[in-house]
């Protein structure tokens, strides 16, 4: 290897530094829950913020519309309600051309990822799920890191601690992606997130 070459691998390598060094600090500019929203909007989530319930409702009629959606995948009862309000029809079975509606545990600011447990999914993994996804969370749910995150977890459920927790991280689906490591375990979801204001 000639000089020149060894020069611009360094100057290659200084100019990452750099790179990321900026991508730190301009997020340390930003509050916990505007850093969740950047990185999840530049993850490819589409997020719809609730300044309360009725908008919350509006936006998930919006959403169910928009994609042609009647019924909806929902294992969770707290949703009942709210389906009910807005004549959707709600199953259990995993149909994939329905979304999967759902809570979450937390959200967490520092990757723009998503996190759920048993009590969401119950016995499914994420891939056994549909690939559209509608999420309903608070505000008070952002987290800074995943460790605060499961932390969380664990002080909010100390005596029926979930079996499962997993998270989503990537908001774009690209069906022609071949990498052997995630072959079969990707957990990328196009997903729909419904954040209502509870500070």
């Amino acid at each position: 290897m000639n000089f020149f070459d060894k020069f611009l691998k360094k100057i290659v390598k200084i100019s990452q530094k750099e790179e990321q060094h900026k991508d730190t600090h301009q997020d340390e500019e930003f509050s916990v829950d505007e850093l969740f929203v950047k990185k999840f909007i530049h993850k490819g989530g589409k997020f719809l913020y609730c300044s309360d319930l009725d908008e919350l409702e509006k936006n998930l009629i919006q959403v169910l519309q928009e994609n042609q959606w009647n019924n909806v995948i929902s294992f969770d009862e707290n949703l009942k309600e709210l389906l009910t309000k807005i004549n959707s029809a709600k199953t259990t079975k995993i149909i994939p051309s329905l979304p999967f509606l759902s809570h979450c545990e937390c959200l967490i600011a520092n990757d723009g990822s998503i996190l759920f447990s048993s009590k969401q999914l119950k016995d499914k993994k994420l891939k056994d799920l549909p690939l559209n996804f509608i999420v309903c969370a608070k505000t008070s749910q952002i987290t800074k890191d995943s460790r605060d995150g499961i932390s969380g977890i664990r002080n909010r459920s100390e005596k029926n601690a979930p079996t499962i927790i997993s998270s989503i991280k990537d908001y774009i689906i690209n069906k022609s992606e071949t990498d052997f490591m995630s072959y079969g375990h990707t957990n990328s979801k196009s997903l729909y997130l419904l954040l209502l204001e509870d500070l």
